[in-house]
C-alpha cells in the first residue's frame, strides 16, 4: 500500500458536527476543492455506492467502505489495477472541547505506483485545503 498524502487539523466543532458534514454528500463541492458533484445511491452506510464528478475528470464510482457515526468515514474507488481509499477520522480533541480530524489517501494494487504518480500531486495540493474548508464551513455562524 502507498500512502499518497494525508492531513490533520484541530477544530472547535464537535465530532458529530464534522461527521455530519462529511457524510452530507450533496454538499461535498462546498468544501472539497476537487469535487464538482456527488450522488449517493442509498443511505449513508458501509456498502452504499455512489458516483462523483471531480473537476477536470470523468465520473467515478465509489463505495462507502467504512462508516462509524461521529468517528470514521471512508470511500473506496476501483481504478484499473489499483484501489484508491480516502479515509477520514474525527475524535474529540485532548480537552474534549473540539475535534481532531485526520485524512489519509492510500492506494494499493499492481498499478498503484502508476496511479500514485498520476493522482498524487493533485491530492497533495487539495487534501489539506479541503480539510481546512470543511472546518471553516462547520464552524461558520
Amino acid at each position: 500500500m502507498i500512502e499518497i498524502t494525508g492531513a490533520s487539523v484541530n477544530a472547535k466543532a464537535q465530532p458529530s458536527a464534522i461527521f455530519a458534514r462529511w457524510v452530507d454528500h450533496a454538499t461535498w463541492a462546498e468544501w472539497d476543492t476537487d469535487t464538482e458533484w456527488v450522488r449517493l445511491m442509498g443511505p449513508v452506510a458501509t456498502g452504499t455506492r455512489g458516483v462523483m464528478k471531480s473537476k477536470g475528470a470523468p465520473k467515478t464510482k465509489f463505495v462507502i467502505s467504512a462508516c462509524i457515526p461521529d468517528h470514521e468515514y471512508a470511500d473506496t474507488t476501483k481504478l484499473f489495477g489499483a484501489t484508491l481509499v480516502f479515509a477520514h477520522w474525527v475524535e474529540p480533541d485532548e480537552d474534549n472541547r473540539g475535534s481532531r480530524l485526520d485524512v489519509a489517501v492510500t492506494i494499493e494494487g499492481p498499478l498503484a505506483f502508476v496511479w500514485a504518480r498520476i493522482l498524487g500531486p493533485g491530492f497533495k495540493r487539495s487534501v489539506g485545503a479541503s480539510l481546512d474548508r470543511l472546518v471553516a464551513l462547520v464552524e461558520a455562524p
